[in-house]
């Protein structure tokens, strides 16, 4: 245990992002599983009991996915850079059973503490969330809320037991490898994804697209609300399967278009794309939260926007409030999430940024490299991003209106892409300032000596 708590003080910066990370997701899963408590109590009525339900199925069952994968992405990242030190472990003597043990204890630390402090917050917010729902008059005012098995169970689960799985899984990867092979994969940032992630990235999309096909042939559109039901899941599961090749979608799109972010560039566009190629797994690290937030979001506003625009007025408010809720849900997890992985991302390229410093760099030069890195990962975010939300938007528009084009306002989408601009650009500017104003000589001795 001592020499877990070391580490974890050592390695504080990759810690506390999945603490905050395993926190925050245990926190909002048990907001919403704590509505499931609430539907079992004595004398909820039948109505109020079918509303609470379905908040706590629709929008907690996707937000726990949405979580889950960005707690397995965390703790994976932490895990990657800790390539070469696991390697270093292997040649004094250590068996892989040592190693995983040692790295998945460090991770049950941290997580077991965000999961238990999330309960507080998480009891917070589950009565938020019921007083929201009585207020727009979905649920009876006299509904008691409750907070047990199902809030406590589903919550722990999703934190603490994933980023737990997510860690051995990494883990075992990474104490198999030669210390020649860690040394590499260190130096590249990781360049290859695992089989387990390619498939299930590919099965993502596979369901996506199953959901565009039923949606346009199996359900009649005149069930406006049976389409949304199909369509919906569609910008979510390619939003989760882009994210998931986000490697590989980086690494073809800068083959195709690093001669143009070159030219436009300039040097800084130059050193990115090379910077780029050179770790595109780390890099592309940041590009998975831009990915789900803009496929999800523009999917969700623009069917409810279309909904309301063939009803006038929408006349299920609980469709509605729960849509605008898992909007909500995910622009905040995704910040913190973004927020979480380019702070360690970068914090783990203090070495590189104290080497270029030392050659002759300045750190204005940096952070302009860290500039045009960053309008390459929006830019090929967004992208990807928008063609998951119009796997939503294209079928429900065309099944419910015989338009392709919604009826509704450009300023939606602008608005998502303002945000997810401001939200990228700013973390990896403010974090890439910190790493690169850093010391160059005692940021060298620092990692020499760890």
């Amino acid at each position: 245990m001592t020499i877990v708590l070391a580490s974890v003080r050592r390695r504080r910066t990759a810690f506390v992002a999945t603490f905050l990370s395993v926190f925050l997701g245990s926190s909002i899963v048990m907001a919403f599983a704590a509505m499931l408590d609430t539907s079992f109590g004595d004398g909820v009525p039948k109505a109020d009991r079918t509303t609470l339900s379905i908040v706590a199925t629709v929008v907690g069952g996707w937000g726990a996915i949405i979580v889950a994968s960005a707690v397995a992405t965390t703790v994976a990242v932490a895990a990657r850079q800790r390539a070469t030190e696991l390697a270093l472990l292997r040649s004094a003597g250590a068996t892989p059973r040592q190693v995983v043990r040692l790295i998945v204890g460090e991770t049950a630390v941290v997580a077991a503490a965000g999961a238990v402090l999330a309960v507080p917050v998480g009891y917070v917010l589950g009565r938020g969330l019921l007083a929201m729902l009585s207020a727009s008059d979905q649920v009876s005012s006299g509904v008691e809320y409750r907070f047990g098995g199902a809030a406590l169970g589903v919550g722990v689960g999703v934190g603490f037991v994933v980023a737990l799985l997510a860690t051995r899984i990494a883990a075992r990867r990474a104490a198999r490898r030669t210390i020649r092979e860690a040394m590499f994969e260190a130096d590249a940032g990781g360049r290859r994804i695992g089989r387990v992630r390619f498939w299930a990235g590919l099965v993502c999309l596979g369901i996506a697209a199953q959901n565009v096909v039923l949606s346009l042939t199996m359900v009649d559109g005149k069930k406006v609300y049976d389409v949304q039901m199909i369509a919906s899941e569609a910008c979510i599961f390619a939003g989760i399967g882009f994210a998931l090749l986000s490697p590989i979608i980086l690494d073809r799109a800068v083959r195709l278009l690093g001669g143009v972010v070159g030219r436009v560039g300039g040097t800084a566009g130059e050193l990115a794309v090379a910077g780029i190629r050179q770790r595109v797994q780390q890099a592309a690290t940041p590009l998975m939260p831009i990915i789900v937030v803009t496929s999800i979001a523009m999917g969700t506003l623009y069917m409810q926007a279309v909904t309301n625009a063939l009803h006038a007025k929408s006349n299920d408010k609980v469709t509605e409030t729960l849509n605008y809720v898992v909007v909500g849900m995910i622009v905040v997890f995704a910040a913190v999430m973004l927020v979480n992985l380019v702070v360690t991302v970068m914090n783990d390229r203090r070495g590189e940024f104290a080497q270029q410093r030392l050659v002759g760099a300045t750190q204005k030069q940096l952070l302009t490299m860290v500039g045009a890195e960053s309008a390459v990962l929006l830019a090929v975010g967004l992208l990807f991003g928008t063609i998951g939300g119009l796997l939503t938007v294209v079928p429900f528009t065309l099944k419910t209106t015989h338009s392709v084009v919604p009826d509704a306002s450009i300023g939606i989408y602008v608005g998502i892409v303002l945000t997810v601009a401001a939200l990228t650009v700013g973390a990896m500017l403010v974090a890439g300032r910190r790493a690169a104003g850093a010391d160059a000589v005692s940021v060298l001795r620092e990692a020499a000596n760890a």
